[in-house]
C-alpha cells in the first residue's frame, strides 16, 4: 500500500528548555502532541523521544555554517536536500533571493514527486491581494510557496478556503473575515482544519501546508498570541488523529530554524529544531533525519520507493 504524507512545515520553532517562564510550547496546553510523545513536548532536555505512536528528533538547522540560521536558506535546504547556507556562503531570509531563487525552481522534492506523477497539495490558502503582488513583481514569495509556484503546483485561493479545500494561518478564518476584508467566510475549528486535511491526504499523495504565523509571534514577543496558536495548532492535530489511517499515512513535521521557543529574544535562535513523526514506522523513519538536509530525502523515500527502514 502506497504512503500518504502530510509535511507541516511551522516556521521558527526550535528545541528551547522545558520552562514556561521562556518557552510558549512549556506553557500551552497542547494534549494532543503530549499524547503522541509520551506526555512529552520537544525540548532540549528531551530532544530524542520514541513512543508506539511518535518519534520526535532534534535537527540541526545551522548546517555548519556561522551565524544564525534564517528562513529562506533554511526552508530551501529542506525542499531541496542540498546545504544551501554553505553553497551561498551564509545564513539567508527571510524571502529568497537572485542566489537561491534557481534552486527552488529545479530538484526539490515537489519537483521530483510532480515528475513521478504524485498528486500534491499545497493546503495554504491565500487572499486575492497576495495574487496580485505576485503577478505585479511586488512581491516574492516565501520559499515554500515559491517552489510551489515553480513545481506548477497552484496555490489555494479564497474560494478553496470558503469550500473546505485550504486552510488558514489561524485555522479559524476570523483574520479572513476581520482583517482581509472576507467578511462572508466560514468560521471554523481547528480541529475541523485538522480533518480538512485528513481529506485532502485522500485525494493526494503529499498535502503540505506552511504554517509562518509561530515565527512572527516569536520576532514579536507576542505570549497571548503564540500560546492561542500553538493551543489551535494542538486541537489541529486532534482533528488529524481522528481521520489518519494509521497503515498508511505519515504525519511529518519540522522547521527552519529556531524562534518561538525563547521569548526572551525577539532574534532567531541556534538550537536545533524538532523533527516529529506519526505513522507506521515511524521510529525508522525519525533515524534518518540528523539536518534540514535530511527531510527531502525522507519524503521521497516514503513516497517515491518506500525505503525507510535504515538510517541515512
Amino acid at each position: 500500500m502506497s504512503k500518504r504524507v502530510f509535511f507541516l512545515f511551522l516556521d521558527g520553532v526550535g528545541l528551547g528548555a522545558n520552562d514556561p517562564a521562556t518557552n510558549p510550547l512549556a506553557r500551552a496546553h497542547m494534549p494532543t502532541l503530549r499524547a503522541l510523545l509520551g506526555g512529552h513536548i520537544p525540548t532540549i532536555e528531551t530532544p530524542n523521544v520514541n513512543t508506539p505512536l511518535a518519534s520526535s528528533v532534534p535537527t540541526n538547522a545551522t548546517l555548519g555554517v556561522p551565524g544564525r540560521p534564517q528562513s529562506a536558506t533554511g526552508q530551501a535546504t529542506i525542499l531541496t536536500g542540498e546545504n544551501v547556507p554553505a553553497l551561498i556562503g551564509e545564513h539567508y531570509g527571510p524571502r529568497p533571493d537572485h542566489r537561491i531563487r534557481p534552486l527552488l525552481e529545479r530538484g526539490t522534492f515537489l519537483h521530483r514527486l510532480r515528475d513521478a506523477g504524485k498528486r500534491i497539495a499545497f493546503a495554504n490558502a491565500y487572499p486575492e491581494r497576495y495574487f496580485r503582488g505576485i503577478n505585479s513583481g511586488k512581491r516574492v514569495p516565501g520559499a515554500m510557496a515559491y517552489a510551489a509556484r515553480a513545481a506548477g503546483i497552484p496555490l489555494r485561493t479564497a474560494q478553496d478556503l470558503a469550500e473546505a479545500r485550504a486552510l488558514s494561518v489561524d485555522f479559524t478564518n476570523r483574520a479572513w473575515r476581520e482583517r482581509l476584508g472576507y467578511a462572508e467566510m466560514p468560521l471554523r475549528t481547528a480541529r475541523e482544519c485538522g480533518r480538512i486535511v485528513a481529506a485532502l491526504l485522500r485525494e493526494h499523495d503529499l498535502v503540505m501546508f506552511e504554517q509562518w504565523a509561530t515565527d512572527m509571534l516569536g520576532h514579536q514577543q507576542d505570549w497571548e498570541g503564540a500560546i492561542a496558536l500553538l493551543e489551535a495548532l494542538d486541537e489541529f492535530l486532534g482533528g488529524l488523529m481522528e481521520e489518519m489511517d494509521g497503515e498508511r499515512d505519515v504525519l511529518v513535521v519540522t522547521s527552519d530554524h529556531g524562534n518561538l521557543e525563547d521569548m526572551r529574544t525577539r532574534q532567531h535562535t541556534l538550537n536545533p529544531v524538532p523533527t516529529i513523526i506519526v505513522g507506521k514506522g515511524h521510529e525508522a523513519m525519525a533515524a534518518r533525519v540528523a539536518t534540514l538536509c535530511d527531510i527531502h530525502t525522507l519524503i521521497c523515500d516514503l513516497l517515491l520507493t518506500d525505503n525507510v527502514a535504515s538510517p541515512l
